[in-house]
């Protein structure tokens, strides 16, 4: 990692930090910001340690623009919680074979960047 890069990726830890301690929820309930702010801290904490590691400078870019994608998500919603994705169900595909992996391959294929660490960790 150059020190460019992680001076970003520093930068952008602390600009999660410093969201979460500005906090206000939606409705304005005490204990709903606390929650909130609890947990926009542990997120950042989990994927960050997770992702400390990571060598691949490709990597390194698309996990820099997810966390980028969410805290402007986050930021316009007014909610930390990364917002929910509509595909289709996948009901009508048989329980195994190819349409199956199809399926979960096309699910995988679309999620949006700022759900692509979410799943992992949650």
């Amino acid at each position: 990692m150059t020190l460019a890069t992680r001076q970003e990726v520093l930068g952008l830890y602390r600009k999660v930090l410093q969201i979460a301690k500005n906090w206000q929820s939606a409705s304005g309930q005490i204990e709903e910001t606390m929650r909130e702010k609890e947990y926009i801290r542990n997120e950042a904490r989990t994927l960050f340690r997770k992702n400390k590691n990571v060598t691949d400078p490709e990597l390194i870019k698309q996990c820099i623009e997810e966390c980028e994608a969410r805290i402007e998500i986050g930021l316009h919603y007014n909610i930390p919680y990364p917002r929910p994705i509509h595909l289709p169900p996948m009901g009508l595909a048989h329980k195994q074979g190819r349409t199956l992996r199809h399926q979960e391959k096309l699910r995988k294929i679309s999620k949006p960047i700022y759900l692509k660490s979410h799943d992992e960790v949650s």
